[in-house]
């Protein structure tokens, strides 16, 4: 009889185990989900020109062009390293996770603001309006599929409004 009730006991522990190891995949995905957001965040705040332009707003991954080459003989100008930016977050995207789904980022400015590089660049105004991030990825083991679906109804979604 003890035998039964030490297996029984047993096999509750190995369900306990299961569903702990599901849970740390879980928060370690959710926790690269906002590494990347801000990665993102903090690279458009480093770019503001071409953040007014309007360069980063774009669904991802993005994978039109090609990585613009620059060093101290041919500098990058915003475009090109808003270019060089969607593309290498692009690769962090798919590198850390798994089944990633269609994702954007949609940058707004507030009213009628204008921004002339050429006087206030110094200055480096804020952009004065939200940007909206969305990520969204294919958790292990959810939905009853194989790993890393990526139909609608398996998706997980992080939505982020901020401003830059």
């Amino acid at each position: 009889m003890a035998v039964l009730i030490f297996s029984v006991g047993l096999i509750g522990l190995a369900g306990l185990l299961i569903i702990s190891t599901r849970s740390n995949q879980s928060a370690f995905v959710r926790t690269q989900v906002t590494f990347l957001a801000n990665s993102m965040a903090d690279r458009m705040r480093a770019n503001p020109y071409g953040l007014w332009k309007d360069a980063y707003s774009a669904d991802y991954p993005f994978t039109t062009g090609t990585m613009p080459k620059c060093d101290a003989t041919t500098p990058c100008d915003p475009d090109d390293i808003a270019l060089r930016d969607k593309l290498l977050w692009t690769a962090q995207l798919q590198a850390f996770l798994p089944g990633l789904g269609p994702s954007s980022i949609a940058c707004t400015k507030a009213g009628d603001l204008t921004y002339d590089p050429t006087a206030q660049i110094g200055l480096r105004p804020p952009f004065g309006g939200t940007c909206t991030m969305t990520i969204t990825w294919a958790e292990r083991g959810i939905g009853g599929g194989t790993d890393d679906n990526v139909d609608d109804g398996n998706l997980q979604s992080f939505t982020w409004v901020f401003e830059p």
